[in-house]
């Protein structure tokens, strides 16, 4: 059986789920969510093996790399004609601008999820990816993942929390949603992808630098997961492909060229790269046994310094994504019910320590991530230090979360995921 074959038939496995108030209101008013917690049984359902894309075994001390695949129900069928009618005006349009008038036929062979995985265990990431291919080369299947689609909650989180705070810190956030000005955005820790390509999807002005320690997660991002191979640089840090492909240019219409993916350390990169100044970093560096190393939040480390000098000073914000280790014992009743734990305050000072050292304004606080023991960790050098109690920060950013809201039209509402819960470290 080829992969048209194989794509096909777990497609048509996928079973449609019933939907609630709640996802009508939000379709009603921002349009549909396909990463929306609700449809989270299509990919999550620990009974559901799904269908293994790819196996191999990392070099890099991650253990088992896996790709596993799991039937969508959304998009529906009856919108597969737009998207293929859209890519064969895309084509049109890149093949008429280098000078060739050609036409093509794009067929859809459906849409699934896919999962990174750790030793069979840990699922690493979650992306939407589409397959298709043309109908002159049927047997050239691309795959294009998703770019509008979050599915884990803790990265809607960390963008919510995170573009909130920058926009709090005075961050010209509008200028930058249309492209009129830059905003320099570092990753740490690839995964599928999922995330600096919805950033670069949905803000025209960003810039995307990513770094990932594991050559065999970068290959399988690209490979099954369907994240823009353009984006890859080489040591010497230059594209590893001169110029993109046709179907790169049809697919994401210039997204791929504000991208860069490195193979690298983070310490390294950063030590290397220390004229470089970031207005956001994102930090998600779980390792195969599931561990945020402590080599990435030592307040006295060379890297924290060189982390220091790289993210900008006026606005700069950093969001890291924390395994909450809290239970029962650990809520703190002052803060409100907000279980951040121990280990999360203790990385909090350290980054505090850190980086905000001395900085005139800032601020440290965790917010909590629903349905999921995770903690968005977030830095801002921004945010006033002045009136620093519970309440007043959180009016203060859900007030901010509506204008973020208004100014980049996700398909999620910032503000669902700031109103769980905060606490300041």
């Amino acid at each position: 059986m080829n992969s048209v074959q194989r794509f096909s038939l777990t497609t048509r496995r996928g079973r449609r789920l019933s939907t609630t108030i709640e996802s009508c209101v939000r379709h009603f008013c921002r349009g549909h969510d396909e990463g929306d917690w609700f449809y989270s049984p299509e990919w999550w359902d620990p009974h559901d093996g799904g269908h293994t894309v790819s196996r191999a075994v990392s070099v890099n001390g991650n253990g088992v790399v896996s790709v596993v695949a799991h039937p969508s129900s959304l998009p529906s069928r009856d919108s597969w004609g737009e998207t293929e009618r859209w890519l064969e005006k895309r084509y049109m349009e890149v093949m008429t601008r280098d000078g060739e008038e050609k036409n093509e036929m794009f067929k859809i062979l459906g849409y699934q999820w896919r999962s990174l995985r750790f030793n069979d265990d840990t699922r690493q990431s979650t992306v939407k990816v589409m397959a298709a291919y043309r109908t002159l080369q049927p047997s050239s299947v691309f795959y294009m993942q998703q770019p509008h689609c979050l599915a884990v909650p803790y990265l809607k989180s960390m963008v919510s929390v995170g573009l909130t705070s920058l926009t709090a810190s005075k961050f010209d956030m509008k200028s930058v949603a249309i492209g009129e000005k830059q905003m320099h955005i570092l990753c740490i820790g690839h995964g599928g992808g999922s995330l600096p390509l919805f950033l670069a999807k949905h803000i025209l002005g960003a810039v995307v630098d990513i770094v990932e320690l594991d050559p065999l997660v970068i290959s399988e991002s690209v490979r099954a997961m369907g994240f823009p191979a353009f984006s890859v640089m080489t040591e010497t840090g230059k594209r590893a492909l001169q110029s993109p492909e046709v179907i790169d240019q049809v697919m994401w219409r210039g997204i791929h060229e504000r991208l860069f993916l490195y193979e690298s350390k983070a310490e390294e990169f950063i030590l290397k790269n220390q004229c470089n100044t970031y207005d956001m970093i994102f930090m998600d560096a779980y390792d195969g046994a599931d561990i945020f190393p402590h080599t990435l939040w030592d307040s006295g480390s060379v890297f924290m310094k060189a982390l220091s000098k790289v993210l900008h000073h006026e606005h700069g914000t950093m969001v890291v994504n924390l395994h909450s280790d809290a239970d029962i014992s650990d809520i703190d009743r002052s803060n409100e019910g907000v279980t951040t734990g121990k280990y999360v305050r203790k990385v909090g000072r350290a980054y505090k320590k850190g980086l905000m050292e001395n900085e005139k304004n800032g601020m440290v606080f965790a917010c909590d991530v629903p349905w999921l023991c995770n903690v968005s960790l977030v830095v801002s050098r921004g945010m006033s230090k002045e009136g620093r109690l519970n309440g007043k920060v959180m009016n203060s950013l859900m007030k901010t979360s509506l204008e973020v809201d208004q100014i980049l039209r996700l398909p999620f509402s910032c503000l669902d995921y700031l109103k769980t819960g905060l606490a300041i470290i």
